[in-house]
């Protein structure tokens, strides 16, 4: 009898599709660690995965977002960290050295040029970045926030406003023992004075929904942002922002006079003052009972600047905390999601080596058929 192998070939390339399909889906079980590719297979196990994976998702989103500003609130702490140290030791330590009458003028000249390089260091310190963002600049985290003039007197502000086109830069000058704000302009040639206050800057909040209160509460919510201003001057955003009326220039001056920076440009005035030859009415009587008042403002602004320290330091643990919680969800996400969706590793593994085998020995019964001949199918 003679026969075709046209039906032959065709039951067997449905019978090989079929054990290949079966081994596709075992590859992917035991790769994904899903034991559904589909909401048919178990709608209900399908979907509490799919709900599952949405909130660890979200948790992952958060949690890379939290690394980010962990690390910015270190810089920030860090930056306080050095400025106090600054004020405490370097700074205190040259104007007791400055008030001894033993002093010489000689070396009263290398104390100022040691208390104008620690100004420097604190503007410095406010400079610093994480990444490419200047931590110090509040809402503005482009613009270098701070310079200032080699003589230490001339401290100038750069701030980019939100919806702002220009950069707006205030200059304040110590002089007589005060820094007053001197001079506020813009980079825009078109633009002379800026639109907004330093109030407006040193008000200026960045609350994040982190996984840590009510994002319909921003109160609840963590305030990530501190100003250069706000550490320099002790004033918090809150108290800049709840103050009725607005702040003005002249209390913001007030504080920076009296904060750390204000208090080191003082005792290099000073020293200056008894220095200079031509100002025979400042006796080293009068720089001493100077000296002395601003050691006694350093003792307070060394409190102050802990304060701010310690607030951020208290945050960093926070989130410290907050990290460890949100690990903790992700993990009780996975066990959840394994127990929903999870395949047995042990029985993946044992249908892929079956289907294996099986696709193996189709491939074997295809050899045999293509190598047959006429004679095959004949009696």
């Amino acid at each position: 009898m003679r026969v075709t192998n046209t039906s032959i070939y065709r039951n067997y390339t449905s019978s090989m599709n079929d054990v290949q399909l079966r081994l596709n889906k075992s590859f992917n079980k035991v790769s994904s660690g899903r034991a559904y590719e589909s909401a048919a297979e178990n709608p209900l196990s399908y979907y509490k995965g799919k709900k599952i994976d949405s909130q660890h998702q979200e948790l992952l989103s958060k949690s890379t977002l939290l690394s980010d500003v962990k690390a910015r609130l270190e810089q920030q702490e860090k930056g306080a960290y050095d400025i106090q140290t600054s004020l405490s030791k370097d700074a205190k330590n040259a104007v007791i050295q400055a008030r001894n009458a033993t002093t010489s003028d000689a070396a009263l000249a290398t104390l100022r040029d040691k208390l104008l390089q620690t100004e420097h260091n604190m503007v410095n310190d406010l400079q610093a970045q994480y990444q490419d963002f200047y931590v110090y600049g509040g809402n503005d985290v482009s613009t270098p926030p701070f310079s200032l003039s080699s003589d230490g007197t001339v401290l100038t502000f750069s701030h980019k406003f939100p919806g702002d086109s220009y950069t707006s830069k205030f200059e304040m000058t110590f002089e007589n023992g005060a820094f007053t704000l001197t001079n506020a302009t813009t980079d825009d040639p078109n633009v002379a004075t800026p639109a907004h206050t330093l109030a407006d800057a040193m008000s200026e909040q960045g609350f994040m929904d982190l996984g840590y209160g009510d994002i319909r509460d921003h109160e609840t919510l963590l305030d990530t942002f501190t100003g250069g201003m706000n550490v320099l001057t002790g004033l918090t955003s809150q108290h800049v922002k709840e103050s009725n009326p607005a702040m003005s220039d002249a209390e913001i001056m007030e504080k920076l006079t009296k904060g750390p920076l204000g208090l080191v440009a003082g005792a290099i005035e000073s020293i200056n003052n008894y220095l200079d030859e031509g100002n025979t009415a400042y006796t080293r009587d009068n720089m001493v009972e100077d000296l002395g008042v601003i050691l006694q403002d350093m003792i307070v602004s060394e409190h102050t600047t802990t304060t701010v320290y310690s607030d951020l330091g208290n945050k960093y643990n926070l989130l410290e905390k907050l990290d460890t919680k949100m690990g903790k969800m992700m993990d009780s996400l996975k066990e959840q999601y394994t127990d929903a969706v999870g395949a047995d590793p042990y029985s993946a593994i044992y249908e892929m080596f079956n289907n294996q085998y099986s696709y193996n020995a189709a491939l074997q019964v295809g050899s045999n058929l293509m190598s047959s001949s006429l004679f095959d199918f004949v009696r």
